[in-house]
């Protein structure tokens, strides 16, 4: 299995969600969305939501794209099937309700399979729970910026991928 690109964006989520999507798949999916709360990463096939369990601390999310993906490693928190189709070849990293966080550029557009998985959300959460109990218990807390500054872990979702075809067609109702 060769790595034959690596692209890595920092951002902080929104209401917990972090989108992965083609630059030209603007419309979100309500029911992914919902799967992805039940099983952390979740998406339509355009769309990937990756769930977190903090709102506030910046998370890492990597995609890499290989010829073909490795096995989770033991350490993961968590891993899920993953396939994602871009028209464009260019993903956009999401922020729900708060816009894009960043553009990633595919090796060449069409449908990549994979997985994803996860590290250190449990700990983010902890960490998270723990300095709202800080800010709540000290009523002379400014606003709780500082408060996440010193977390044990960052917070990180990797999605390996391998190309597999090229992106479906456009039928006339996609013109």
């Amino acid at each position: 299995m060769t790595l034959l690109a690596e692209h890595t964006c920092t951002t902080t989520p929104g209401r917990c969600v972090v989108e992965v999507y083609d630059a030209d798949a603007y419309l979100g999916d309500a029911g992914a969305l919902a799967a992805a709360r039940r099983e952390v990463v979740a998406g339509d096939g355009y769309h990937l939501y990756l769930l977190s369990l903090q709102p506030v601390m910046a998370v890492q999310v990597v995609v890499r794209v290989w010829d073909t993906p490795p096995v989770p490693p033991g350490d993961a928190e968590g891993h899920t099937a993953v396939s994602l189709e871009s028209e464009t070849g260019i993903l956009v990293i999401g922020r729900l309700d708060l816009g894009p966080a960043g553009e990633i550029a595919l090796p060449r557009p069409g449908v990549y399979e994979g997985h994803a998985w996860w590290q250190g959300r449990r700990a983010a959460a902890d960490h998270y729970g723990a300095a709202l109990r800080r800010i709540a218990e000290d009523s002379t807390a400014d606003v709780p910026t500082g408060a996440w500054d010193d977390r044990p872990v960052t917070e990180r979702y990797v999605l390996d991928l391998a190309w597999t075809r090229e992106p479906e067609p456009l039928g006339e109702d996609d013109l």
